[in-house]
């Protein structure tokens, strides 16, 4: 009960107060989208580039503690695609855009605070170590397998450049990135555009977690329950069982066994819904888990972190 009221319910405050902001009209949406716009495209990638640039990749690249989040953010998507195919009858596109939604967990806006609320931010080497890769991963898994559902063998043809487009558009990735050349090269940032990038991030999280609980009141639960229930199951469950049972059998370090299973368990990000959109298949679907996802992370999450001691 203490780690649910000391580190999680502070996180789901803030959502909260976002959502009920924006219900009542008092944050109007448009300023949400504005919040949004400036948190993803300016803030948080402030926030990793800074992450980043002063990571000891050699000690924190852990390649187990990679493979057993990666290994089951991988077997959350072969399942929820599989079940949408095979048990809801749902078209193999339609499919793909659900399993997207098992595939991406939310690591930057609730897997960061809750594990440094949990952990402090000492502990954070491993989050960041995973975030480095979570969009590259991702998008290059669902575009790859929405291409071919969409087009069969043929939709391979070209497929690298349609990738790398839409990683390369994405600041997130631009800003690790930038991150991995300042670290790479041992450039040092000047001072006082290190203080500016200071001040950005001490906005990073707090106004995204606000402008989350903003962009949740889009979506509402309706229709597909069967389908919403099992890749919120996947996202929350399956994702973080695997990569527990991964994380120990590979010896990961408490550390970064740690960040990989409160990762693991964190709801589907906002990101999912995009990518369903852009696709514009299952789109009730993907909007319905993640907010669906979102609320039961308050319990779930308090769960793993149980278990984790």
């Amino acid at each position: 009960m203490q780690a649910l009221i000391a580190v999680i319910l502070p996180v789901f405050l803030v959502i909260g107060a976002g959502y009920a902001a924006t219900r009542r009209g008092l944050f109007p949406d448009g300023a949400v989208e504005g919040l949004m716009i400036f948190t993803q495209g300016f803030a948080i990638p402030c926030l990793l580039f800074r992450a980043i640039a002063s990571l000891d990749l050699g000690q924190e690249f852990d390649l187990a503690m990679l493979i057993a989040f990666y290994g089951g953010a991988t077997v959350s998507f072969a399942v929820a695609t599989a079940a949408a195919r095979l048990a809801f009858r749902r078209t193999w596109p339609d499919s793909v855009a659900i399993g997207f939604v098992g595939l991406f967990s939310n690591s930057v806006l609730l897997g960061l605070p809750i594990t440094e609320r949990a952990f402090g931010p000492g502990a954070l080497a491993g989050n960041y170590a995973i975030i480095a890769l979570h969009a590259p991963f991702c998008y290059a898994v669902g575009i790859t397998a929405m291409e071919i559902a969409r087009s069969g063998a043929g939709g391979l043809r070209g497929l690298a450049p349609r990738v790398l487009r839409a990683l390369f558009r994405n600041a997130l990735v631009i800003g690790i990135l930038l991150g991995l050349a300042v670290n790479v090269s041992g450039v040092r940032v000047p001072a006082p555009v290190n203080d500016a990038v200071d001040l950005m991030v001490r906005a990073a999280l707090p106004a995204a977690l606000f402008g989350l609980g903003g962009v949740l009141t889009r979506y509402r639960p309706a229709g597909d329950m069967r389908a919403i229930l099992t890749v919120t199951a996947c996202s929350l469950i399956l994702h973080p069982a695997v990569t527990w049972g991964l994380g120990r059998a590979l010896a990961v370090e408490d550390a970064a066994f740690r960040s990989a299973v409160l990762t693991a368990a964190m709801a589907p990000g906002v990101n999912a819904y995009v990518f369903a959109n852009i696709y514009g298949t299952a789109r009730r679907v993907a909007a319905s888990a993640v907010l669906l996802a979102t609320a039961l992370t308050v319990l779930t999450a308090w769960g793993w972190l149980s278990l984790l001691g």
